[in-house]
């Protein structure tokens, strides 16, 4: 199988794809995961380098590009901003041109998404966005290729988004809207997604028959729901608003009671890390319900796709 053809340099938002082109990225993942499980190696990436910026800590954004790049050949070379002259004051317009005269791609986690635009706008590889405040684009497409392993036809099958109108809900809004299918959003009424990226979703879905609800009626939003979906209340830097937050969500959270309330044999998803006992319970995502495991596995798989694509 061939790798992937993108039209887009880099990867900062799942809009920057279109449906076919996230269809082929998820049976070229398929392949790249049958390859592992069997021991097969690749050289996709052989003498490649990925640069990755890291201004907000992590485990599996750090451990499965690194890893995903050394599986394909290549090599990762970690950066946090306290190491390099981002975090004394160099621009990212700066970084951005001595970055692409010395590797072959750039992976990003930081807070302000614009940081990501500029970057990628003085870079001449290929910019990977791994996490900002505004999207979550790894995270989503791993998310629905999950999805996409148990049901390939995306158009058919809802999902519920509970909690927090955050990074991931909104790449998932997205990318929902892009393959299709049906997605519910609940949040409280001040927590919801941001205003421009729904209306960009309901933009996109009057094309694709994607039906896209948000709402803060959690038991609509459940009601014949394949999959349930919760990310934190509290995500990296809203430390101060914790009481506040914790207050605000209560009822919020995914229980075995809200699973019986949607579809027979709903699955449960959490992008990780998870607080057991506040978003979710702990017999939940313990349960045979939970496919949250494997959502983190498919990060390596998702991303070691999109970097063949991007980086070959």
């Amino acid at each position: 199988m061939k790798i992937p053809k993108v039209k887009t340099k880099d990867l900062l938002n799942v809009a920057d794809l279109s449906r076919e082109e996230i269809l082929n990225l998820f049976d070229f993942t398929v392949k790249l995961k049958k390859d592992r499980q069997k021991g097969k190696r690749h050289t996709y990436l052989k003498k490649k380098s990925l640069a990755m910026i890291f201004e907000k800590s992590s485990t599996r954004t750090r451990v499965s590009f690194e890893a995903g790049i050394y599986q394909l050949g290549g090599q990762a070379l970690f950066l946090s901003t306290s190491d390099i002259q981002l975090g004394r004051g160099e621009t990212f317009a700066d970084t951005a041109k001595v970055l692409s005269r010395y590797v072959d791609g750039i992976m990003i986690r930081t807070d302000d998404h614009q940081k990501v635009t500029d970057l990628a706008r003085e870079a001449t590889i290929p910019v990977i966005n791994g996490l900002t405040d505004s999207f979550h684009p790894c995270q989503a497409l791993t998310d629905y290729f999950t999805i996409y392993e148990r049901n390939r036809d995306l158009k058919n099958i809802k999902m519920a988004y509970v909690g927090d109108g955050n990074n991931v809900a909104n790449s998932l809004l997205l990318c929902a809207a892009i393959l299709g299918s049906k997605i519910s959003v609940a949040t409280p009424k001040k927590y919801q997604p941001d205003i421009a990226v729904v209306e960009k979703a309901y933009q996109i879905s009057s094309l694709s028959g994607a039906e896209i609800t948000i709402t803060s009626d959690i038991k609509a939003a459940v009601r014949d729901a394949n999959y349930l979906y919760t990310d934190v209340w509290i995500s990296m830097g809203q430390e101060k608003e914790t009481a506040r937050r914790k207050k605000d969500f209560a009822g919020f959270k995914i229980t075995l009671d809200l699973v019986k309330k949607s579809a027979p044999g709903c699955k449960v998803m959490h992008c990780l890390p998870a607080h057991r006992g506040e978003e979710i319970d702990a017999n939940v995502i313990d349960s045979p319900h939970s496919i949250v495991f494997d959502q983190a596995e498919n990060r390596l798989h998702v991303q070691k796709s999109i970097m063949c694509a991007l980086m070959s």
